[in-house]
């Protein structure tokens, strides 16, 4: 029995120590952006979309179908979006208007964004 013991004791203090560090982790929250959005319709249809830019890729002028806070993953991108130019890494947010736009992947890899996008619902949607 003091032969368990002894060999279970290391166990025991391994998790304990484990236990500890859960309970010491603090739940962490952090505003990324705030802004107030006058929507255009009654009904909202909302989309998260994960986009992946590889490295030197640019798109066409384009829109989307509604604004929308966009969240930078990973990358380095350049966003033309109503005449107005930034450049975003990493953990970056930014708010796309839904106007005429471009991305340029600007960075060394591959980028990859989520898209939040709200437009009004189409009828039978």
């Amino acid at each position: 029995m003091p032969l368990l013991i002894s060999a279970l004791a290391p166990l025991l203090f391994i998790i304990s120590n484990v236990n500890a560090d859960e309970s010491s982790a603090k739940f962490s929250r952090e505003s990324l952006m705030k802004k107030h959005v006058s929507l255009p319709a009654k009904e909202i249809d909302t989309k998260v979309i994960r986009v992946t830019f590889p490295k030197g890729y640019k798109t066409p002028l384009h829109t989307h179908e509604g604004p929308g806070p966009r969240y930078v993953v990973r990358g380095k991108l350049k966003v033309e979006d109503s005449g107005q130019v930034g450049i975003y890494g990493q953990g970056d947010v930014f708010w796309e208007t839904g106007a005429v736009m471009t991305v340029e992947n600007v960075g060394k890899g591959e980028a990859e964004i989520i898209i939040f996008e709200m437009a009004p619902a189409k009828s039978g949607s």
